[in-house]
């Protein structure tokens, strides 16, 4: 490793104290970059590396909000910006109770990547709060982001930072968060936010669009290892819309899901997903109890195993769609043993490193999420363009730009990790071809 890498790794161990989900990001993605820094010590003298680990502007800011029993709540909001070289921020809003600084750094440093890949002119940025939607009244969750776009609004704009949802933050969030901006601003602007309803800016497929493009990177993955998504036994974490999205698009492919999890527990679905059963994955979600329980209340046939993951259940391709680092080292030995042979990343850094490490030792196909997942943000900018240009494309327009999009970055994953044996390093291809369109257009733009 050169030690121009590892000067920068040390200083942002240096920098981040507390913040290890951060630290653990760039320490991957910064020693997968050798071989591009080595082809290119332009960048080195430029301190490209330097500059692209340290946000260009945080923000912190205090949510104060009334419950429903009129009792004063108080939660911290949090957007950073970080990469601006390619265009303006962009980046999704989360809201959950474990949101932090290091948690936001981490996703944002991503976010720079993905969005790269995609292909577009988008930045990189993150935002959310530690307030946590489950169980709180329609009433609550609206004044909760009328207060948090209070002070958010003056630090977005549709060419300066275009938040959009995540965990937590669903059609219903964007809306009153969209709102109240447009209250503040007085002005008529759907571009500021993407994630929108269809009737007022919003892209048809952008709920579903994370899991279909996922899905269509996994057909694109395995087509060139020789194997078939069709017949393929998937199992898949989470019940949100990602969860959705990749559950509705693999068993139109002919794939079989055969497991959904939640943090209560696992429902294994032997004879795979139907129609019926993807649709109340939306109820559950909408439920806000988040618990997965009752979809084995419903649907006969089905198992409800409390205290287990999906990666418990033996399947082919696992794919976790909820939240970063949830399969660890453990959960991949027990993938591997019951002869899961493709694990593809939904959620932004769904695995932990040893799990990573482990997946790749063994020889199996693993792709990382700032590939796996970009469908989302890149129907996000595909919204953005719609919104700027006064249009509104069809949801077959939508769905065929999403699939040459997701092609393109299988491509460019290819392109940057083949190595000498023939074998793909996703995972550094991935982190490669996105890396080299921002680093030149930080060095073209001099040292800002």
């Amino acid at each position: 490793m050169s030690a121009y890498i590892e000067s920068v790794i040390e200083n942002v161990k240096k920098r981040n104290q507390g913040e290890p989900e951060f630290i653990q990001t760039v320490e991957e993605v910064l020693r997968s970059l050798e071989p591009a820094m080595a082809q290119h010590p332009e960048y080195e003298d430029a301190d490209i590396l330097g500059r692209l680990v340290e946000p260009e502007r945080q923000i912190f800011f205090r949510v104060a909000w009334v419950d429903d029993a009129g009792k004063v709540q108080v939660n911290r909001g949090f957007r950073v910006q970080f990469n601006s070289a390619i265009g303006p921020y962009k980046g999704g809003l989360r809201f959950q109770a474990n949101v932090y600084s290091g948690i936001i750094k981490f996703l944002g440093f991503e976010q720079i990547f993905k969005n790269s890949l995609t292909g577009l002119p988008i930045g990189g940025g993150k935002g959310g709060s530690d307030f946590d939607p489950a169980g709180k009244s329609d009433g609550e969750i609206m004044r909760f982001c009328q207060a948090f776009m209070l002070e958010l609004w003056h630090n977005i704009g549709v060419d300066t930072d275009v938040p959009a949802g995540d965990v937590g933050v669903g059609g219903r969030e964007i809306g009153f968060l969209n709102g109240m901006y447009q209250k503040l601003a007085r002005k008529y602007h759907t571009g500021v936010l993407t994630g929108k309803g269809e009737t007022w800016g919003g892209s048809i497929l952008r709920p579903e669009a994370t899991g279909f493009g996922a899905l269509y990177f996994v057909q694109h993955m395995l087509h060139l290892a020789g194997k078939k998504l069709e017949g393929a036994k998937i199992a898949i974490s989470g019940f949100g819309n990602v969860a959705w999205g990749a559950s509705k698009k693999a068993t139109e492919l002919g794939a079989k899901v055969i497991a959904i999890s939640g943090p209560d527990g696992v429902v294994t679905i032997p004879n795979g997903m139907n129609e019926e059963m993807i649709d109340y994955m939306l109820e559950l979600r909408a439920s806000n109890r988040n618990i997965v329980a009752p979809f084995a209340e419903k649907f006969a046939g089905t198992t409800f195993t409390p205290g287990k993951k999906a990666w418990s259940v033996k399947c082919d391709i696992a794919l976790p769609c909820a939240f970063q680092n949830e399969l660890n080292g453990d959960d991949a030995a027990e993938l591997l043993k019951n002869g899961t042979w493709c694990c593809a990343e939904v959620s932004n850094m769904g695995c932990t490193p040893e799990a990573i490490h482990a997946f790749q030792k063994a020889g199996i196909l693993f792709a990382p999420g700032k590939a796996v997942n970009a469908g989302g943000v890149a129907t996000s900018g595909l919204e953005m363009t719609q919104n700027c240009m006064h249009i509104s494309w069809s949801g077959k327009e939508v769905d065929e730009k999403l699939h040459f999009i997701m092609a393109s970055i299988h491509d460019a994953c290819v392109k940057f990790g083949k190595q000498k044996d023939g074998h793909i390093d996703y995972v550094k291809g991935a982190n490669i071809a996105g890396f080299m369109k921002v680093a030149q257009a930080m060095l073209e733009q001099g040292v800002l």
